[in-house]
């Protein structure tokens, strides 16, 4: 035991993961985000016409509900413009760095060791755009640590395979 150091490590030299040159996510994945905005605002705005034609006593507060209804639709498309803007990935020797968030923003890293599974998924318009989604997991989790939209493809077969060597080249390492 008299070999034991553990000497402090000087944390103001680590590489700094704000300095990593994020790539963004492809612009078509816009059309993707107000395509599912545009939906969620026509349904809600249905169900709430719906709710003031057939029921009397809301009538009243049609302008209010309206004024409310279109402030919501306004900061909510701000958000999701800021959101887009903020989203971005790398892949770097080690580690994965995802970035997301509009308001708070989450950097997620995640080491290559610590990949258990990778999966890509195709929605019925991702697929008309030539967008795929990456969802990357690690141990103990329901539901992914990652998942990277907006992505090319062939940039996300790519991004899979190389995700797949790093595993096998973990457990092979392992064995």
């Amino acid at each position: 035991m008299e070999d034991f150091i553990n000497e402090a490590i000087d944390t103001t030299s680590l590489p700094r993961f704000e300095e990593v040159r994020l790539k963004p996510l492809h612009p078509e994945y816009k059309k993707i985000m107000w395509f599912n905005f545009g939906l969620t605002f026509i349904l809600t705005g249905i169900a709430c016409t719906l709710v003031f034609y057939f029921i009397e006593e809301t009538r009243p507060y049609i302008i209010p509900a309206a004024v409310a209804y279109i402030s919501l639709l306004l900061f909510s498309a701000f958000i999701a413009m800021l959101s887009f803007r903020n989203r971005g990935f790398a892949f770097r020797t080690h580690d994965i760095v995802y970035r997301s968030g509009a308001i708070g923003i989450t950097t997620a890293i995640i080491p290559y060791n610590r990949v258990q599974h990778v999966a890509l998924h195709e929605g019925w318009l991702a697929r008309r755009l030539g967008l795929a989604s990456i969802e990357i997991f690690t141990a103990g989790g329901i539901s992914s640590d990652i998942k990277i939209p907006g992505i090319e493809k062939i940039h996300a077969e790519n991004i899979k395979q190389l995700l797949i060597g790093k595993i096998q080249n973990e457990v092979s390492d392992e064995g």
